[in-house]
């Protein structure tokens, strides 16, 4: 995973799912490499979106990089369909799995990339021993569920130690992070050392996304 630059991965949680095909166009238009998709259960998180099925419709209509966000109890469940389904990264959270080493490495045997995520009340040192086999970690910087959410600061800390302890072991895991990310905020996840970060609402509900990704990226 090759990534020189942080780069803005927009949430389809976000956009108007009627309209799924004008907004994979949108983020198309505007450059973006990488789509961002919120799976979630009603368990883990309190909503619902979507399954297998419309990740499975959405790679029908683009190239760009699936980044399958799993919000939900027993992720291991999905794994196969979701691979099946088209996802180039799988993301799961540390919170929903006991032996989350064992699903990583199920996970990377599929050939796809394997994200490892916290939320917000998680320590960085739940995950340590974990972070020399993934090739993601996501930050959650609200609490999960719902779009439009602002940061939670305390979160960048988390962003900054993950990023220190890479550089320390020499590691190679790209750093995410999902929530409140806008123009207010972007540049402080950034300088904390993150390569990806998820725009919902800062991006699909602006008044011109394709700007609005271009400011994202170069602020």
């Amino acid at each position: 995973m090759d990534i020189k630059q942080s780069i803005c991965a927009p949430s389809i949680l976000s956009a108007d799912f009627t309209a799924m095909d004008r907004a994979i166009k949108t983020a198309e238009s505007a450059g973006a490499q990488w789509l961002h998709l919120d799976v979630m259960d009603g368990q883990f998180v309190p909503e619902i979106t979507f399954g297998t099925k419309m990740v499975a419709d959405i790679n029908r209509k683009t190239e760009l990089f699936l980044d399958v966000h799993l919000m939900v109890e027993n992720p291991e469940r999905l794994i196969s369909a979701m691979v099946q389904a088209g996802a180039d990264a799988i993301t799961f959270h540390s919170e929903a799995v006991i032996h989350s080493h064992r699903l990583i490495q199920e996970i990377k045997n599929n050939n796809v990339l394997c994200g490892l995520s916290i939320v917000p009340s998680t320590p960085v040192s739940s995950i340590t021993e974990l972070l020399s086999d993934v090739d993601l970690v996501l930050v959650m910087s609200v609490n999960p569920g719902y779009g439009g959410q602002k940061l939670i600061p305390s979160c960048v800390e988390k962003i900054r130690l993950l990023d220190s302890i890479r550089k320390e072991k020499n590691l190679d895991f790209k750093l995410s992070v999902d929530g409140g990310v806008n123009r207010d905020t972007v540049s402080l996840v950034k300088k904390a050392g993150t390569d990806i970060f998820v725009a919902g609402s800062a991006f699909f509900n602006s008044k011109n996304p394709i700007d609005e990704l271009r400011i994202l990226e170069s602020i």
